[in-house]
């Protein structure tokens, strides 16, 4: 069954947008423009540093002033941070841009607030004041939470289409279970991954779903992100069976 509905009780925890690039050494003159054209919807900002360790061997002669240093990796990344007063983020580096949500439930239906209509507004004010030649990746992650009412192998099936081989090792019995595979979907790629994990006092199955597209022009990325969405959205729908559905129809208490 294809999804055509917004559930009040999605399994979708968070939702994230990347696209990387080639390095820009003007990106922090460029960032004031930016900030302006995205204030309306991003009205937090802060300005973050994120450093690179060094592990070495030095050996029991050695000493911490012979060991090579690199000023531009001591400074680290600088990483410019706007926030949302919904539960939402833009992180933008001198090399790539992300958008992470835990807000969103959809991409682009009606009925709530769309994912897509975010990934439009910011990359429209981002391609206003930068001029990228090429996309070198682009990629859509979506990481959902789902319920498992019961820890055997006969409700699991109910609700899922795994990749556990069940057969051969007793759900009930295993305190964690993962597959993870990366495949190509005719020009794309997607990583799925598959887990079991406790959330609390509860089970879980963590469904993980990683698209991407390489080399891509600017002017294209709406549609490649629209073509990520349909393959892992129909990855989902050959997850999770009827009984899911009717879990995220349901409305949470409060």
């Amino acid at each position: 069954m294809s999804i055509n509905e917004v559930f009040p009780n999605s399994t979708v925890q968070e939702v994230i947008f990347q696209i990387r690039f080639p390095n820009l050494f003007y990106m922090e003159n460029k960032i004031g423009d930016l900030q302006l054209k995205i204030m309306k919807e991003f009205p937090q900002s802060a300005l973050l540093f994120r450093r690179q360790l060094l592990f070495a061997d030095i050996g029991p002669e050695g000493k911490l002033e012979n060991i090579p240093s690199d000023s531009e990796k001591e400074a680290g990344k600088k990483i410019w941070q706007f926030k949302s007063n919904r539960n939402f983020q833009l992180n933008v580096l001198s090399d790539s841009l992300d958008i992470t949500s835990q807000y969103h439930k959809t991409y682009n239906l009606e009925g709530g607030d769309k994912f897509r209509d975010i990934i439009k507004f910011v990359f429209d004010c981002f391609f206003e004041v930068t001029s990228i030649p090429i996309i070198n990746r682009i990629g859509l992650r979506y990481i959902d939470e789902c319920p498992i009412p019961a820890k055997d192998n006969s409700t699991f099936r109910l609700y899922y289409n795994s990749t556990f081989p069940l057969d051969r090792f007793n759900f009930a019995d295993a305190n964690e279970m993962d597959f993870k595979t990366v495949i190509r979907k005719r020009e794309y790629y997607l990583r799925y991954i598959e887990s079991l994990r406790k959330v609390g006092d509860e089970y879980k199955l963590i469904l993980d779903f990683d698209g991407f597209a390489e080399n891509i022009a600017p002017e294209d990325y709406l549609a490649v992100t629209d073509d990520l969405h349909t393959i892992i959205s129909e990855e989902y729908e050959r997850t999770i069976k009827e009984p899911v559905y009717q879990y995220m129809r349901q409305r949470k208490e409060g």
